[in-house]
């Protein structure tokens, strides 16, 4: 179909509200709220008609020259099938540049990513609910100023790329919580408003039964809040999730262009901002 009609142009705050539509449109809780601080740390474009009408968006966060993330590439359902998705990806991939790139697809975008040479490097799981009553663990405790240098370590480790700016973001607008062994920050995790309630993450931790204990830290003051939690399949958590009542709703499909060996990096590492939190 025809798409000589259809822009492309750089995204900006005065397509926020269009941008709230498309991702309602999709069924993902996206607030106004959500979508700033997302085009506050990204870059990105909308695909735009020649009435004006925004129908489509794609955001790329990038961190430093180590990589970027592809987020929010939403598509109008009644634009579907005039290739705005693939105009909107390769836009985002010129943009990129010659960083790495990472996203987490739907079963319906797979197709097109993996045409354009992403593979799948894993599956992420998002489960949800209500907290619960949870006993607060003894290992964990609020973090302060002084812990965000160890915890930037840490997720420079973890995630292998420098995600100052979003680490720092959270810092302002969420909280964070910490073990620390010997005087020193050995894991962390984040909470922070989004969608109809809050969501948790990242999580680094060196094993399962830290990232629980970071995750019980939040859910035991946190009773009878919505909270979110995403993760990946293969760290073992989403049992234990399961079992504090969060339901498993969905998720998606990690991917990587190119595909490289993950950083020798705490065990258990979940991204609650990698994709569907932003994007």
């Amino acid at each position: 179909m025809q798409t000589i009609d259809i822009a492309i142009a750089p995204i900006g705050l005065e397509h926020l509200d269009d941008a709230v539509r498309l991702s309602r449109q999709s069924g993902w809780p996206h607030r106004p709220e959500d979508w700033r601080l997302a085009l506050a740390l990204s870059e990105g474009f909308v695909a735009v008609t020649g009435s004006g009408e925004v129908a489509g968006t794609i955001l790329l966060t990038p961190y430093g020259a180590d990589c970027a993330t592809i987020n929010m590439v939403i598509v109008d359902e009644s634009m579907r099938g005039r290739g705005l998705g693939r105009r909107l990806l390769e836009a985002a991939m010129t943009l990129a540049g010659d960083r790495p790139l990472r996203l987490v697809a739907t079963a319906e975008g797979l197709p097109l990513y993996e045409r354009l040479g992403f593979r799948e490097t894993g599956t992420i799981v998002q489960h949800q609910g209500v907290a619960g009553s949870i006993a607060a663990p003894d290992n964990t405790r609020a973090a302060t100023a002084d812990d965000l240098p160890a915890i930037l370590d840490l997720d420079r480790q973890a995630y292998g790329a420098d995600r100052a700016s979003l680490i720092r973001k959270l810092a302002e607008i969420g909280e964070y919580a910490v073990i620390c062994r010997e005087g020193q920050v050995a894991a962390f995790t984040a909470i922070r408003t989004f969608g109809r309630g809050e969501v948790i993450g990242p999580v680094v931790a060196p094993d399962l039964n830290d990232a629980k204990a970071l995750v019980s830290h939040f859910i035991s003051r946190r009773q009878g809040a919505f909270l979110r939690v995403d993760t990946g399949a293969g760290t073992g958590l989403a049992p234990w999730l399961e079992d504090q009542g969060f339901a498993h709703v969905g998720g998606g499909i990690a991917m990587a262009r190119p595909v490289t060996i993950p950083p020798a990096a705490p065990a258990v590492t979940t991204f609650a901002l990698a994709n569907q939190a932003l994007g």
